[in-house]
């Protein structure tokens, strides 16, 4: 469990980082919170962050339950695959929003993977 822990940890300071960089965009384009609106830059790495929140809310307890039901190690393979993609996200929707798919599929697949895994091993364990 403990690459779990790390992989974990590793994803929530990446949206961490993510969410600092917004701010950090808030201060050189001067876009005053509550706004979310402001440079083509601070709306790029806004998105970013948020739209890494919203996978968020899929991968990290998918991984864990995965880690739980199934193997922590490939648990902690889906969740490093997923930060790296983020990073590829990160890098795509800056240069071009438009570039962004292959990021943002390779962030989906480990949570969708794990979801019908995870379901047929529940409906399995259940028969």
């Amino acid at each position: 469990m403990d690459w779990v822990v790390i992989v974990t940890v590793l994803v929530l300071l990446q949206y961490t980082w993510f969410g600092v960089q917004v701010g950090s965009m808030r201060g050189k384009h001067g876009v005053k919170a509550p706004a979310v609106k402001g440079a083509d830059e601070f709306d790029r790495m806004y998105r970013v962050h948020y739209n890494t929140m919203e996978q968020l809310v899929m991968v990290l307890p998918l991984m864990w339950l995965f880690a739980h039901m199934v193997d922590p190690i490939w648990a902690a393979g889906f969740g490093t695959v997923y930060l790296v993609a983020r990073f590829i996200y990160r890098a795509a929707y800056l240069k071009d929003p438009s570039g962004r798919s292959l990021g943002f599929t390779l962030s989906f697949l480990p949570s969708a993977v794990m979801a019908v895994w995870l379901l047929v091993v529940a409906v399995r364990n259940l028969l």
